[in-house]
């Protein structure tokens, strides 16, 4: 065979396998992020989370929020805007768990993978999966805390609820339910607040998760009764509110206030004294896993499973506090800086 028909030939095969290894160009995956403000630093971190791994993954990311904690409007106009853009995923932290879920069905059904990030849909299945703190847990935690401190006090305890709204979403229900059980206080029916009996508790009011709605919560509720002692808060922002208010009245030191969130000025407030205790959560470690979780579900099919025992995939929390109580597991302050997020 002649040296120029073998260079042919060799030619012939090494483009045939070219045309038959060549691999096929992967899909792009689109996703959409919908938190429930653009404000508060919680959703701002989110939001920060799943940009930096959007990019590094190269999976296309728009970011859509609502004008208000509890905006389910607009969190039903973004979901129909990513099904009309045929985004493959969407992450959301729901405003209102319920009023949602009809609005995820369709995206579901139009072959969208749903994740619900920090705040579970009512029932926790309407969405495909959920990356969240486990909410129950967090309250829990400040509730033994609470219990632990207070000691023999805790039985005449002065207690203020400031929660999230009054739809009552079901992070503001886990939250506020946990730090009762934590607390030994019995929640009643665990699927809302409000039902107790305990004459521990001066009352709820709602905050929307909010430092000036903080503020007026913490206001109302010491008009009710101004021996408060003990204050359960639903975020570090209402914590930073009732604050106020308490140290408008001359009241700061006569109440200890704990809290959920775990922001750099929520331990920050924690090591000040403003706050005796937080539980902290990774909103970073959730937006990423999401953004992980949809790529992979493009690429493989493969839907993200839950955490051994629990109906959601766990992210973590910690209780900070510079006060630690024997048998209460907690971090330092210093840990809960290098770990902190906003």
């Amino acid at each position: 065979m002649k040296t120029s028909t073998r260079r042919l030939l060799a030619h012939l095969a090494t483009t045939a396998g070219l045309l038959i290894t060549a691999p096929v160009l992967a899909k792009n995956v689109s996703a959409c992020l919908i938190t429930k403000t653009d404000t508060n630093p919680y959703f701002v971190t989110m939001k920060k989370g799943a940009m930096e791994k959007a990019k590094a993954l190269g999976v296309q990311l728009k970011t859509y929020a609502g004008k208000y904690d509890g905006d389910n409007q607009a969190q039903v106009d973004a979901i129909e805007s990513c099904m009309a853009d045929h985004a493959d995923g969407i992450l959301i932290t729901p405003s209102d768990t319920r009023a949602i879920v009809p609005t995820v069905q369709k995206a579901r059904q139009a072959g969208l993978l749903v994740i619900a990030l920090d705040t579970t849909l009512e029932p926790v299945d309407a969405a495909d999966a959920t990356f969240a703190t486990d909410n129950f847990q967090a309250g829990e935690l400040i509730g033994r805390w609470a219990k632990g401190l207070l000691g023999d006090k805790a039985k005449t305890a002065r207690i203020a609820f400031l929660d999230l709204s009054t739809s009552q979403p079901s992070v503001d229900v886990q939250r506020d339910q946990g730090f009762m059980v934590g607390f030994g206080i019995d929640p009643k029916d665990k699927n809302k607040w409000g039902d107790e009996n305990d004459p521990r508790i001066v009352g709820h009011d709602v905050t929307g998760g909010a430092e000036d709605g903080g503020r007026r919560a913490m206001e109302n509720l010491l008009q009710k009764d101004p021996g408060i002692n003990l204050v359960y808060t639903i975020n570090e922002p209402a914590a930073a509110g009732a604050y106020q208010a308490l140290k408008a009245v001359g009241l700061e030191k006569q109440a200890t206030i704990v809290s959920i969130d775990g922001s750099c000025t929520g331990v920050q407030n924690v090591r000040d004294g403003i706050i005796g205790a937080t539980s902290q959560q990774y909103p970073l470690l959730m937006a990423a896993e999401g953004i992980e979780a949809i790529k992979t579900y493009v690429e493989t099919g493969k839907k993200p499973q839950n955490s051994q025992g629990l109906n959601f995939h766990n992210t973590g929390v910690n209780l900070i506090t510079t006060h630690p109580v024997p048998g209460v597991p907690s971090i330092s302050v210093k840990e809960g800086l290098a770990r902190c997020w906003g």
